[in-house]
């Protein structure tokens, strides 16, 4: 019997992020000097730092390569960005070598074919809404909400919430 996902939480302590349509909801704006500007939700961003400053790790495997999402994601704190990974299971092994980590403590959120690899390897995959069929059917979870538009908080609160690790971060912070 497959377990569900929610009972696959209280063992994550890492995540590892697309961009592309995960973090962005997948579409470009093409600047007239032709730089390609991507769009971020805020709240994706406060729940990877809260996840941070939780002590989880917080990783990003992307084959884009634009140094200004590098620098929006190292703002928030994120040390473990790879940009231009083709081949995304040499990060995701790296990764994994660094912080001496088991499958089952990893989730990965991707959208596209070429998280596919990855998302075989992970303990949890997950998706946001519009990911394309195959990355849905290998997801144990697919996030009510599309890429770009909260996907990464949804999955992160689960997480912290389950683990009890969500709602004392306003205690003890605020």
């Amino acid at each position: 019997m497959e377990l569900s996902y929610k009972q696959l939480l209280p063992k994550i302590s890492t995540f590892i992020f697309d961009v592309d349509g995960v973090l962005t909801n997948g579409m470009l704006t093409i600047m007239p000097s032709g730089e390609l500007v991507r769009h971020m939700n805020v709240k994706d961003g406060y729940a990877m730092k809260i996840a941070l400053n939780k002590g989880f790790k917080v990783c990003i495997i992307s084959g884009g390569t634009n140094e200004a999402v590098r620098s929006r994601l190292a703002a928030l704190g994120i040390e473990d960005i790879y940009l231009g990974a083709h081949d995304k299971i040499k990060q995701y092994n790296e990764i994994v070598e660094k912080y001496n980590l088991s499958a089952e403590n990893v989730l990965y959120m991707g959208d596209d074919i070429p998280d596919l690899p990855v998302m075989q390897k992970v303990g949890l995959a997950s998706c946001p809404n519009d990911a394309v069929p195959e990355i849905q059917n290998a997801s144990k979870y697919i996030s009510n909400i599309k890429g770009g538009e909260g996907c990464v908080r949804d999955i992160i609160e689960q997480v912290l919430k389950v683990q009890g690790k969500w709602n004392d971060y306003f205690d003890a912070e605020a």
